[in-house]
């Protein structure tokens, strides 16, 4: 499909609330109408790049989530998902670990496809989408941190090996834009190199427009881990991607000026929607945003307005809201650029 030409695009991060009859009645069918209800929701919006509300993670034995981490290496080969108590103990003693009960998995050999198929999940999200399609995926810094790995030896082989896995399957996503998300890196900064290098591996796959989420960890509207951006300049600039999409409206004002630093081709995507509140923003204040963050980085930079993060865990009134004061908020602020 052919992107929009508005000077400044609109998008989701990737999440949406899962629909409460998704989760009563679950069927593939339920999950392809629940699809279609969550793209014609951004479409009807106008939001210039949908995505399928990361819908084809639904899992309905963890309907609280949205399968971030589960989805994915819980299908790989090479990982066992049934922890002995000694294990479970063992893994809540590590540090940065404390957001999770549990790993999602034990790696005990080579790490392999096993029957993740993330082709036929983009397909089913780009039969039922008349617009531009973002496909997300979670990157391979997270999900090797959040493992135990009893095979590897080191969190940075394991991530490599991930990353091959997940290239092999990105090469055949057919998307206008495929984005990974890495929300553990932010809180762990000096792992940049390793987490740099195999994140490349997979954005080398990506056929079209490639984009890289990161967040500080958003967990029941609050944060999970501290950090600031400043300390990931060097990881962001070697970023083999089109776009980023960052977390803004919930940082510090200034944080947006280290951004500046980043190379000139790289495009921000800059979150002007606050995930963490329930209150819907006014498109004056969303344009209010976006004026603001052109007077620091110069609009030729800013590709993207967004929410923060994922909207999953909003009531559905509440995200329809807040996605539709991000379009008029966009759209006025254009407006007022153009008279």
């Amino acid at each position: 499909m052919v992107m929009s030409e508005a000077e400044i695009k609109t998008t989701l991060v990737g999440s949406y609330p899962v629909p409460a009859w998704l989760v009563a009645a679950p069927s593939r069918q339920a999950l392809i109408d629940a699809t279609r209800a969550v793209v014609h929701t951004q479409e009807k919006a106008g939001i210039d790049l949908v995505c399928d509300g990361e819908l084809y993670r639904f899992d309905i034995n963890h309907p609280e989530t949205n399968g971030m981490i589960e989805y994915f290496v819980a299908s790989m080969s090479g990982v066992r998902t049934d922890l002995t108590f000694e294990e479970l103990m063992e893994y809540r003693a590590q540090q940065g670990m404390g957001f999770r009960a549990r790993p999602p998995g034990i790696v005990e050999g080579p790490v392999g496809h096993g029957t993740l198929d993330l082709p036929d999940a983009c397909a089913r999200a780009a039969s039922v989408a008349t617009k531009p399609l973002k496909f997300t995926l979670t990157g391979p810094h997270m999900l090797a941190k959040t493992l135990a790995d009893k095979h590897y030896g080191a969190p940075d082989k394991l991530a490599f090996a991930i990353a091959e896995v997940l290239a092999r399957q990105v090469a055949h996503l057919e998307a206008d834009v495929v984005q990974i998300d890495e929300a553990n890196l932010p809180g762990h900064p000096r792992e940049w190199e390793w987490a740099l290098e195999a994140i490349n591996h997979v954005l080398a796959a990506v056929a079209g427009e490639s984009g890289v989420h990161l967040c500080f960890g958003n967990y029941g509207g609050q944060h999970v881990q501290t950090g600031e951006w400043q300390a990931l300049i060097s990881y962001l600039d070697g970023l083999a991607a089109d776009h980023l999409v960052l977390e803004a409206k919930s940082r510090p004002v200034e944080e947006i000026h280290v951004l500046r630093e980043l190379r000139g081709d790289l495009k921000l995507g800059i979150g002007v929607i606050d995930i963490k509140t329930t209150r819907i923003e006014t498109a004056d204040a969303v344009a209010d945003d976006i004026e603001r963050l052109v007077g620091i980085m110069g609009e030729e930079r800013l590709a993207y307005v967004h929410p923060d993060c994922g909207l999953w865990m909003l009531p559905r009134s509440v995200a329809d809201g807040k996605i539709n004061a991000l379009v008029e908020g966009r759209d006025l602020y254009l407006g007022r650029s153009r008279s």
